[in-house]
């Protein structure tokens, strides 16, 4: 038998909840709505009631024209309370901008906000790809990108920042990788250094910048980019008050340490964020997150397919307090993102 056709049943009797709809209404902080660009905002609208979901914000903005045809105009002008889009960098003008590629970008977000954006997306080719006029690449806390961060926290717009996938993907694709399934099926998730940066050098200038800046408010997505040990994102939620982090996409690891992700939420409960990164809204897929957040449930599956996406375990639930639940749902994202 191929390992790819290896799908064990778990023999264990538990206690099964089903969520249909989160206990409070939620804001999701993180998700891409690039596949409703074509489709009926009614449609949207439907599913989002299904989910239980009240507003989303679109990390698919990018930047010039399309950010405000495709984005601005498309969503934000339609429903302004129901979405809240960011823009983004083009990393790509480098070449032609040198060593004052920092302050151009940095006038081109004055006028993405002006034209109705309202945070700033940073994606992870800063860090692995972006290079500068000289073919050197760009590390995250290099002081060219300053102007970047001084004006996010001049126009008070939220960053949420993405430098660095889950920590496996940074290690060699060897037997004892526990996402080499993953990796065999999408080789170009694969970040080894070299000829990648490692991965702690990524979080650490991540990390560097937020203290910086203590006047951006800043997003560490998918956990701080760390899930795997809340240790760290903790300790840098107790350096940088100005550090939030969303769940997007992580409760596979979250949920296989339930005992000291329960105690990181309760401890750091006005800074988590709920997200899903899904690139349109999927009630079923957003029920597994209510079910891990509310129930006390063990050993379930974290995504619907058939077969596990990222790795051959289950999770178990956080059954967390109705305060902590209502500050992540939708609490601390309004505070963050108000008009």
């Amino acid at each position: 038998m191929l390992l790819s056709e290896y799908s064990p049943r778990s023999m264990l009797v538990t206690k099964e909840t089903r969520v249909e709809r989160p206990r409070y209404p939620v804001f999701e902080a993180h998700s891409h709505l690039r596949e409703w660009a074509d489709r009926p905002l009614s449609e949207l609208f439907d599913v989002m009631e299904q989910a239980g979901v009240k507003a989303i914000v679109d990390l698919d903005g990018a930047w010039g024209e399309h950010l405000v045809n495709r984005h601005l105009e498309r969503f934000k002008a339609k429903a302004p309370e129901r979405f809240r889009i960011f823009g983004g960098v083009d990393f790509d003008a480098w070449a032609e901008h040198g060593d004052r590629f920092g302050e151009w970008a940095a006038g081109r977000l004055r006028e993405q906000v002006r034209r109705g954006a309202q945070g700033l997306k940073i994606w992870k080719n800063l860090g692995l790809h972006v290079k500068d006029q000289d073919g050197n690449l760009v590390r995250i806390n290099d002081t060219r990108l300053e102007p970047i961060w001084q004006t996010a926290g001049e126009l008070k717009i939220p960053v949420t920042i993405h430098i660095a996938d889950p920590v496996a993907f940074f290690l060699p694709l060897s037997p004892e990788n526990e996402r080499w399934e993953e990796l065999q099926a999408h080789p170009d998730w694969h970040f080894p250094s070299p000829p990648f940066p490692p991965f702690l050098s990524l979080v650490e200038d991540m990390r560097d910048v937020v203290r910086r800046h203590p006047a951006v408010t800043f997003i560490g997505a998918h956990v701080g980019c760390y899930a795997e040990n809340l240790h760290w994102v903790g300790s840098v939620m107790d350096e940088c008050p100005n550090f939030f982090i969303d769940i997007s996409a992580r409760i596979a690891e979250l949920g296989r340490q339930p005992y000291t992700c329960r105690r990181f939420f309760i401890e750091h409960a006005d800074r988590i964020l709920f997200g899903t990164d899904v690139s349109a809204v999927r009630p079923e897929e957003s029920r597994i997150y209510y079910r891990f957040l509310e129930t006390d449930d063990e050993y379930f599956p974290y995504s619907t397919a058939p077969i596990p996406p990222v790795g051959r375990w289950s999770i178990y639930g956080l059954f967390l307090p109705d305060a902590v639940l209502e500050q992540v749902y939708h609490l601390n994202a309004e505070r963050i993102f108000a008009e």
